[in-house]
């Protein structure tokens, strides 16, 4: 796959020499409050790339690694669809770089790989996340009650949103 450029960011394909970049952002409080990971979050993102159902893009911003968009794609024939994870730097939240490059996949994972449905779960706390989803066009479906545990040990409800080909906010 080649570069998927939007109006600010370009996706492309994660390599590993983006995974100590890519460890440092997750590791950020305001990235790892959302995104789990074990002890060795650089191991985690190795064993992401080693993952053959995983596609992992490299999310730049004037050159720069900002983040880390991810899909992954059902493939039974009766429920396809494709599903998508983000997360992004501290410093560039709020400047609509999220959006851009969920947008820009959805786009992909629409016109070029034929998905009719994309799904995306965030934590039902994540407001920011809800707001940059919608933005693409994703709308909730329903909470998922005690969806999963946070590092507190304690069970959190996720949003289950999905978006429908003819609703992607181009």
């Amino acid at each position: 796959m080649t570069a998927l450029h939007g109006t600010s960011v370009v996706l492309r394909p994660t390599v590993l020499e983006d995974v100590p970049a890519l460890a440092a952002i997750r590791a950020a409080p305001e990235v790892r409050t959302w995104w789990r990971g074990g002890d060795d979050l650089a191991a985690d993102l190795v064993a992401d790339l080693e993952d053959p159902e995983l596609h992992l893009l490299t999310i730049l911003h004037r050159e720069r690694i900002v983040g880390m968009v991810q899909w992954y794609a059902e493939k039974e024939p009766d429920y396809r669809h494709a599903g998508i994870d983000i997360f992004l730097d501290p410093s560039v939240h709020g400047g609509g770089l999220g959006t851009d490059a969920v947008r820009t996949l959805a786009r992909h994972l629409v016109e070029d790989h034929g998905h009719h449905r994309l799904v995306i779960d965030p934590a039902a706390g994540n407001a920011a996340a809800i707001r940059c989803y919608e933005k693409v066009g994703f709308r909730p479906v329903g909470t998922m009650r005690q969806y999963e545990r946070g590092a507190d040990g304690t069970w959190h409800d996720g949003l289950l949103m999905d978006l429908l080909a003819a609703e992607l906010e181009r």
